[in-house]
């Protein structure tokens, strides 16, 4: 059994004290002496010459304090792409510029065009309002084939088309697939579309900017996954501020889901306008902002083919996918529908030979980029819903034909060029069956019946690239910024620690789940550990959280700290006790000399440190604190196996989802409580794209969809209790702890899962329905089954 607060027990998020009892400082909690507000006003129209923003009337009103144009940042950068993309014929993609506000065009609804600051928000708003414009209407694209085609609207008139990139990977391959196509025995074709979707975090953006004239530095409060990134990004590209000169503060953040990786406008607006009118300046974004603002999810076109033997042993796969940008790209677009996805299209099996697509489209909609999985949710359902189209056709049991193809033999290179260190899918199948109870289904099923609805059964396997890296590795494919994690360990004299992360916070329980692990190696109490991060000025540099990488990189960089610190406190306790530092060994907080009955407490050593009477000095130099920064030499692999049951209603084409099981192996588990509430968050986010989610725009680029009454959100009631279960624990090999990641597991395995539960409960009841995309709405539903 664990102990109390170290690795492995279910120990009580610390963090959750204060945000229960509403003790949480959250970035629209702060408010500055003297700040003003800021309002922008954004175009109502998806495309548009920008003629004139006549602010004439709006800055005489009452409390403006000065009104920003588009004029107001020429010759400042734009807001910049952190991944450049290679295509299939060896050109870098097309990179439009991204204003802070809107110069000359606007290129979707939302696009900021001005933006208001004065002494009340409302004040702002209101002169927003006495702002003219005269925008010449021009013929938005928001289809992503027919962006392409010959001429289609230029969402940007400097660049050649629409098409950012069209990317290929294994591009040596294709030749060879296409030869495995020719001569399969059956090949399962599939056309499906993967959702956009919208993040919507409890939490709402916001910035607040803030200039000291004393000092000359900048300050940016805000709502982010990533600080450091964007004090890089911000600092370097667009305001040109020496890092030394700007410090980024993310406090607690309320939920991101990847939305708050990326530099936004609003951001850089806040910090420019703080120094421009030497005072500190807010926006708070509205939830109607958010839906027009904040980056989109997923957005995906695709066809899939799967080719199979005689014996149904998978021989190709192929894929085609036009993936949406949509108007500008975001920080880190370009990499989710290549590099986070065509890797991962092996999937769990042992399939010879892949490839992959993806032709990047510009749109005049809201920019797209990673959202809770970031390509691996997209690869899986791809992959996940041909097998079992694949298994319906040739007549065949789909466990069994996923079974057949299983990876058994590690570490296992892809021809996707990744390589699985471990996992064990056969185990992980053999859990799920267990705790699904599927020898149970067809009495179940029964029940349904009696009560006049459909059950369904649908299974999923999904593996994850988890942890991005190494920096070097990515650098070739494209990313701008290094994928490395730090830590800085700080022991108090009389014990205490405090580690300093470059890994932020924004709802995963870091505070809890880092210091479980320092107090493991220690031998300490948890309570004993502080864990300081979302601060520039106080944490070293990191690169933020996000690909379930936080205890992988984040808590390896940790590990590599405090072994610099034990090794550095085995040598004074070694003074301590006139013996060869070789000898020393630490357990349960206290220092021994192997062999013997000499120790000296944890306390004891660290005070020695500070107080360096017992030991010379020209050995060991006083204090222990210690930094490390640690850069992976692969990703890791998490892997599992889930079942959806479903009921659906044949009168409306209702789907209720009656049952769900997820067998997961995250390799070894830090916190099994916290790692169970990630799962459960993952699978009802999932679940929310399979039925219910959909940001959708109209032929104009209207978004349709900008607001809780039209984008449907899942409530309590759309989610049954889950079975979870992560016993299966192939440990990874390359870092210290043998950790996986399992942030966005739940996300990237139920929206199969739950697709193929409908399908099967409509195959079973006589109807030839082979997919119905995505959210698997009672309208969709029931018109499918009207035929």
């Amino acid at each position: 059994m664990p102990k109390d607060g170290g690795i492995g027990a279910s120990t009580k998020r610390r963090e959750d004290i204060r945000f229960l009892t509403g003790n949480g400082n959250y970035t629209d909690d702060i408010n500055l002496r003297g700040q003003a507000y800021v309002f922008f006003l954004r175009s109502d129209v998806a495309h548009g010459r920008l003629n004139k923003v006549d602010t004439s009337d709006a800055e005489g009103m009452p409390g403006v304090v000065r009104i920003f144009t588009g004029k107001d940042f020429e010759g400042i950068g734009g807001l910049p792409c952190g991944w450049q993309v290679t295509d299939r014929f060896g050109e870098v993609m097309q990179e439009p510029g991204h204003p802070v506000l809107a110069q000359g065009k606007v290129r979707h609804v939302g696009d900021p065009i001005a933006a208001v600051v004065a002494e009340t928000y409302a004040q702002a708003r209101d002169a927003a309002e006495a702002i003219v414009l005269d925008i010449e209407e021009l013929p938005a694209v928001v289809d992503m084939k027919k962006a392409l085609e010959e001429g289609a609207p230029k969402v940007h008139d400097e660049l050649k088309s629409n098409l950012c990139y069209d990317w290929g990977f294994v591009e040596e391959n294709k030749a060879a697939v296409n030869e495995a196509f020719e001569a399969a025995a059956h090949v399962t074709t599939l056309e499906l579309i993967n959702n956009r979707l919208v993040a919507n975090p409890m939490e709402p953006r916001v910035a607040v900017g803030d200039f000291n004239r004393s000092t000359g530095d900048s300050t940016l409060y805000t709502t982010s996954q990533n600080p450091h990134v964007i004090r890089l990004l911000m600092g370097a590209f667009v305001l040109g501020i020496p890092e030394h000169k700007l410090r980024v503060v993310a406090p607690d953040v309320g939920g991101g889901f990847g939305s708050k990786i990326f530099h936004y406008a609003e951001e850089a607006f806040c910090t420019f306008a703080a120094k421009a009118l030497n005072r500190p300046v807010k926006w708070t974004c509205s939830r109607s902002e958010a839906f027009m603002t904040d980056a989109h999810g997923r957005d995906h076109v695709t066809k899939i083919e799967l080719a199979l033997d005689a014996d149904n042993n998978f021989t190709a796969v192929r894929t085609d996918t036009h993936a949406n940008m949509g108007a500008y790209l975001s920080t880190f677009a370009p990499s989710v529908p290549t590099w986070l996805h065509g890797t991962l299209m092996a999937g769990n099996y042992k399939t010879p030979l892949i490839y992959v697509n993806v032709k990047a489209v510009f749109t005049n909609t809201v920019p797209v980029d990673a959202y809770r999985g970031a390509g691996r949710p997209e690869a899986t359902f791809q992959l996940e819903r041909v097998i079992d189209k694949a298994a319906r056709e040739l007549g065949v049991d789909p466990i069994a034909l996923r079974r057949q193809n299983f990876i058994t033999q590690f570490p296992y290179a892809t021809p996707v060029a990744v390589e699985y260190d471990t996992g064990d899918y056969h185990a992980t199948m053999d859990k799920l069956e267990e705790i699904a109870d599927f020898k149970g289904f067809d009495a179940r099923r029964q029940d349904s019946a009696a009560k006049g609805k459909l059950r369904g059964l649908g299974i999923n396997c999904y593996i994850e690239a988890c942890g991005i890296a190494p920096s070097n590795l990515v650098g070739q494919l494209g990313a701008r910024a290094g994928l490395y994690e730090s830590a800085t360990v700080r022991v108090n004299a009389t014990g205490g620690l405090v580690v300093m992360t470059g890994s932020h916070s924004h709802g995963q329980g870091h505070e809890t789940s880092f210091a479980q692990v320092v107090a493991e190696m220690i031998g300490i109490d948890a309570n004993m550990i502080e864990i300081v991060h979302g601060d520039t000025a106080n944490t070293p540099m990191g690169m933020g959280t996000y690909g379930s990488r936080s205890i992988a990189v984040g808590g390896s960089a940790m590990v590599r700290a405090t072994e610099k610190i034990i090794n550095k406190a085995k040598k004074i306790a070694a003074h301590l006790m006139e013996a060869s530092d070789a000898d020393i060994e630490l357990k349960d907080g206290k220092f021994s000399v192997a062999g013997t009955d000499k120790s000296v407490a944890w306390g004891d050593v660290t005070l020695a440190a500070y107080v360096p009477h017992n030991y010379p000095l020209a050995d060991i130099e006083p204090g222990l604190e210690e930094t490390a920064f640690y850069d992976p030499s692969n990703f890791t692999y998490p892997s599992g196996a889930y079942a959806c049951e479903v009921e659906v209603d044949p009168e409306t084409g209702r789907v209720t989802i009656e049952r769900f099981s997820a067998a997961d192996d995250f390799g070894n588990i830090i916190n099994p409580m916290i790692v169970s509430g990630q799962v459960h968050g993952g699978i009802g986010q999932g679940i929310g794209q399979a039925l219910l989610e959909s940001c959708v725009y109209d032929e104009n680029g209207q978004l349709q969809t900008g607001s809780y009454m039209d984008y449907a959100m899942p409530r309590a009631d759309d989610v049954p209790f889950y079975q979870v279960d992560h016993s299966c624990q192939t440990p990874c090999t390359h870092n210290p702890l043998g950790v996986k990641g399992c942030g966005e597991a739940g996300a990237i395995g139920s929206p199969p899962a739950v697709v193929n539960a409908v399908i099967d409960a409509l195959q079973r009841s006589g109807r030839n329905i082979t997919h119905i995309d995505m959210p698997l709405s009672p309208s969709r539903v029931w018109q499918a089954m009207q035929g």
